[in-house]
Parts: structure tokens; C-alpha cells; sequence
């Protein structure tokens, strides 16, 4: 009657154990008292949680391949228990055009072995609306690259096309960022310093751009989300404004310090922040929603110096762990993990029948153990990025299988693709 029958596991808030039954892709029957099939799955009394949704990821496909492409950005994903994901725009060809996205989805379809959507960047208003036709995740705005007069454009254009689609900005105020840079480049004492850096995109020009985005949101009826959210004034606005946002692991847990342990490597946009300015895993509430913006690089990009390294971290198999740790360490309640990495996006981003284990639901699940203990090593992940701030780091909590539509493609580390 059934494809596949997972037995003896746990939920998240609820007590006891579960069977949950599989039948074309889609989560058929849930029980407490046994349901059998030819095919059962003992997950021995473990978590079973929604397939985690990453709405922000670099993939770097096309154009930039020798840094990650969509075949082992989606490897990366399913092995850190992740069964869809939404890749940014700022590829070469940029994705904002109707013809640029559709090849993209062809050869996303071609290479992911994860569920995926694309946002989109933005061109012209008619560009825009062929594009709709595609089904964009949104429609991504960087603000630190737009002149004041070409931002209120994008988002009067954006609000204006069919169904008010979401704008995903990433937050920074291009004159702030300019004018600190300038003068951090000519001080002696600081310039040759990476946490220099920080103090160049500092916490202000986030903080002025939420300002900013809010105002021309509020003038405009557009459906704000802030990417990579890194400082708490910025939540607050975020907060007050009933604006959606999303939390990086690195923004979480690491602070500008870091920038004396690990050099340009934790070089990222928007930067790590000062302590008194960073938002923090406490910070972390039902509304909340994890984008590990991972960012994939090459090694030698990521050490041309403070100014001329390329920003960004992969996270895609390192952030569940370590939100885990969170939660055994008492920092971090558990229940909030399926919110933020499943329901809160899938709710946020319209994806139908995902994020949550219902009946009728698609079948994408990650078991947790979160018992299970270790140490990252950069040598066994999927990305191409050669390095990240926490190899070497302990963790407790882990993912130990990755189930999409019903179909296990990755336990205990080995992708079945």
C-alpha cells in the first residue's frame, strides 16, 4: 500500500514515537501505532524534522564554476540535511533576464540533486514581468550598489509588477561604506588590519539601509525581506516595521574579533560586527529564519589582503550542527529549530506543500541525532571552498539523513545521487 514506512521516531514538541508512511513523494498517513509496509526504515527513535530550506545561497552557476556549481552546492546542501534551497542572482550572466533565468533553471534542473528555487535580479519593468512567468523566489536588490535615484526606481517598478512580488535587499548604504573605506585605507594604523573591514561597512550603513528600504517600502507597497540581517538596531527595525528578515550563522555566533584569528577568511558582506552591535543566537525567535548566504570562493580569492579578498563563507554543511550545539549547550530552544530552517521560509516564500510534516505534505525530511558528536573537517564536505572558520570546530547535533520525496540521498555523510 505504501513506498516506504518510517518507523520509531520522534518529532519535534511532540511526545513519544511515530510512523510516518511515503507513498508517490508525499507524506501519505502519520500514526503512533504501527503501519507497516514492504519497506520500513527504523529511525531508532531519532528526530525526524522537515527537509531544512536555505533561502539565500551562491551556487555560482554559471560563470563562476571553479568556485562552486549547482551540482556540488546541492551535494553540500543535502549533506548538511537541507532539501531545497534558493540561489542569488549574481552570477555571470547575471540572473535578470528572462533568457538568463531560464538557462539557469535548465541547468539547475540538469545538476541539483536538492529542490530549488531562483531569485531573480532586477532590469526593466518589462524584463521583470517575463520573468514572473518563471516563478522567481523575488526579486534581489543590492543596495550598496544603486545611486539613491536608481533605488526608488527598482522598488516603484518591483511593486508594480503582477502579484507585488517579494524585493530581497541586501542592506548596506553605498555612501557610508564609501566614505569609511577612503578613510580606512589611509590610516596607518588600521588599513593593512582585516578587522579594518568591519569598521568600513560598519554597523551605521546596514542599519541607515534598513532606514532606507523601510521608507521606500512604506512609500511603494513593497513585500520587504532583508537578507544576511547582522545588527540588532537593524532587527529592531526590522521588528517594528513587521518586516521579515534572515540570521547567518557566522553573524550569530562570530564577532569582529574573529577577524584576528582568521584573517580574510572571514571576510563576508555585510561584515562580522562589533559585540555591542551584533545580533546573537538569544536573538533567535519564532519569527526568525536561518540564509546561510553561502558563499563559496576560491583559496587564492580569499587572501588578496583586507580590501581586495573576495567576501564570503560556506555554511551549508556546518550551520545545522552548530545550531544543535546551540540547543545542547542550552542556548538555543529546540523547538525553534524547524521554525527557522523549515516553516518560517516555506511560509515566507510560498513554497507549497513543504516546511512542515503533515500528511498530503512532500516528503522531505532530515534526521537529526542530536547525540551525536564530532569535529568539522573541511576534507570531507561536498563544496568546492577549501576553507571555512569552523573547520576544526566540536559540534553536537548532526544530521544523519537526508530523505527528499520519499528517496534517501544522503545518510551518515554518503550522497546516494
Amino acid at each position: 500500500m505504501f513506498d516506504l514506512v518510517l518507523k520509531n521516531l520522534k518529532l519535534v514538541g511532540e511526545s513519544g514515537e511515530f510512523y510516518i508512511a511515503i507513498q508517490d513523494g508525499k507524506i501519505a498517513k502519520m500514526s503512533k501505532t504501527p503501519i507497516s509496509a514492504d519497506n520500513e526504515m527504523d529511525i531508532k527513535g531519532q528526530y525526524v524534522l522537515p527537509g531544512l530550506i536555505d533561502p539565500h545561497v551562491h551556487f555560482r552557476d554559471p560563470g563562476l564554476t571553479y568556485k562552486e556549481d549547482f551540482k556540488t552546492g546541492s551535494m553540500a546542501a543535502a549533506n548538511g540535511g537541507f532539501t531545497f534551497v534558493m540561489d542569488m542572482p549574481n552570477t555571470l550572466p547575471k540572473t535578470n533576464t528572462y533568457k538568463a533565468f531560464k538557462d539557469k533553471l535548465e541547468m539547475a534542473n540538469s545538476k541539483s540533486v536538492v529542490n530549488f528555487g531562483l531569485h531573480s535580479g532586477h532590469s526593466s519593468f518589462e524584463e521583470m514581468e517575463r520573468i514572473l512567468e518563471l516563478n522567481p523566489m523575488s526579486f534581489k536588490v543590492f543596495m550598496d550598489l544603486e545611486s539613491d535615484e536608481r533605488l526608488r526606481e527598482i522598488f516603484k517598478n518591483i511593486s508594480n509588477l503582477d502579484g507585488n512580488p517579494i524585493l530581497t535587499v541586501h542592506a548596506e548604504k553605498q555612501s557610508i561604506v564609501r566614505e569609511n573605506t577612503e578613510r580606512l585605507s589611509e590610516d596607518l594604523e588600521l588599513k593593512d588590519k582585516p578587522i579594518s573591514y568591519s569598521y568600513a561597512r560598519s554597523a551605521e550603513s546596514e542599519i541607515e539601509s534598513i532606514s532606507q528600504t523601510i521608507s521606500l517600502s512604506k512609500e511603494f507597497g513593497n513585500n520587504l525581506h532583508i537578507c544576511h540581517l547582522s545588527t540588532k538596531k537593524g532587527m529592531e527595525l526590522a521588528k517594528e516595521n513587521n518586516i521579515s528578515y534572515e540570521f547567518t550563522p557566522h553573524h550569530l555566533l562570530f564577532d569582529n574579533s574573529y577577524f584576528d584569528k582568521f584573517g580574510t577568511i572571514v571576510k563576508t558582506n555585510p561584515p562580522l560586527r562589533e559585540s555591542k552591535d551584533k545580533v546573537n543566537v538569544s536573538d533567535i525567535d519564532s519569527d526568525s529564519m536561518i540564509g546561510t548566504d553561502h558563499a563559496p570562493h576560491s583559496l587564492e580569492e580569499k587572501n588578496k589582503g583586507v580590501w581586495d579578498s573576495s567576501p564570503g563563507i560556506p555554511s551549508l554543511e556546518t550551520v545545522l550542527s552548530l545550531l544543535l550545539t546551540e540547543v545542547n549547550k542550552s542556548n538555543l530552544d529546540f523547538n525553534l529549530i524547524p521554525k527557522i530552517f523549515a516553516e518560517n521560509p516555506a511560509k515566507r516564500f510560498n513554497l507549497k506543500n513543504k516546511g512542515f510534516i503533515k500528511e498530503n505534505y512532500d516528503a522531505d525530511f532530515v534526521v537529526v541525532d542530536l547525540n551525536k558528536e564530532g569535529t568539522f573537517n573541511i576534507d570531507e564536505f561536498y563544496t568546492k571552498a577549501e576553507y571555512s572558520p569552523f573547520d576544526g570546530m566540536d559540534y553536537q547535533g548532526a544530521a544523519t539523513m537526508t530523505i527528499i520525496g520519499g528517496e534517501v540521498i544522503m545518510e551518515d555523510n554518503e550522497l546516494f545521487i
